[in-house]
């Protein structure tokens, strides 16, 4: 589970583009009770993923014509350019310059040398997503990497990210991501994610870099259920991860990819 999103470098916004904003929201309603916010004029079809009423992600219409969905993991930064120097200088590409949106903030999008793409936010009015860790609500970020070794420097490089805690589930081993500079010590120890390298079959089977995003839930198996009935393709079942959780992956209708996550009652306990 996340345990911190205010400090740099922590998973602060998450943005869903769609070729169908209507339906996205029909199938993200289903799915985790989700209530749909235009915001600006309604062609547009920009707008908010609210749950009870807080902010959850936000949604808005594909940029380039025919492209499938995508979740967008937002870092926060202190400073887009800054971090889009960075970027460049460790071998990454700038996908969308630093730009303010209306008075909220501003935002930059990019991809990693391996081809994965993530974004930062850097919060004026708005500093972050309303709710995390609840059920329906974001939990966790994932990479899933053509090769680990080169995406923790890339990394390391860009955000105050330490990556030195390695954990196994299964046939995979995951670097934990944690805060490296933060005031206190309990923001040192803030996790924001993981990096796991893809296995070779997975390579074989066409895998590639990508960010996904895992939202909390009190029953996998009940999602598992309604995102496979409104459309959705199980790319990983409900399956118990020992210790930790009951997981399971999704692409929606329109081609996003995120998974669930039912924490156990220790992993709970520990929040």
């Amino acid at each position: 589970m996340l345990t911190a999103t205010h400090v740099p470098g922590g998973p602060n916004w998450l943005g869903l583009t769609t070729p169908d904003t209507a339906a996205s929201a029909a199938f993200y309603e289903a799915a985790f009770g989700w209530t749909y916010e235009p915001v600006g004029p309604e062609e547009r079809g920009f707008g908010l993923f609210r749950l009870a009423g807080r902010i959850v992600a936000s949604c808005g219409p594909s940029a380039e014509p025919g492209a499938a969905g995508e979740w967008q993991i937002y870092f926060r930064t202190v400073d887009a350019e800054a971090t889009a120097k960075a970027v460049e200088q460790a071998g990454g590409t700038v996908r969308f310059p630093a730009h303010d949106v209306l008075m909220a903030g501003r935002a930059a999008g990019f991809t990693d040398p391996t081809g994965a793409r993530f974004a930062v936010w850097q919060p004026r009015e708005v500093d972050s997503l309303d709710a995390i860790n609840a059920a329906g609500a974001l939990c966790w970020t994932e990479l899933y990497t053509t090769d680990a070794a080169a995406s923790k420097a890339f990394y390391g490089a860009v955000f105050p990210w330490d990556t030195g805690w390695e954990i196994e589930v299964g046939a995979h081993v995951l670097a934990v991501i944690r805060s490296s500079v933060s005031p206190s010590e309990a923001d040192r120890e803030a996790q924001h994610g993981a990096i796991m390298q893809l296995l070779p079959e997975n390579l074989a089977a066409g895998s590639r870099s990508e960010w996904h995003p895992y939202f909390g839930t009190r029953d996998c198996d009940s999602v598992a259920t309604a995102a496979a009935e409104r459309g959705a393709e199980t790319l990983i079942p409900p399956i118990d991860v020992p210790g930790v959780a009951r997981v399971a992956m999704f692409r929606d209708p329109f081609g996003s990819v995120f998974g669930v996550m039912q924490a156990n009652a220790r992993a709970a306990d520990n929040q």
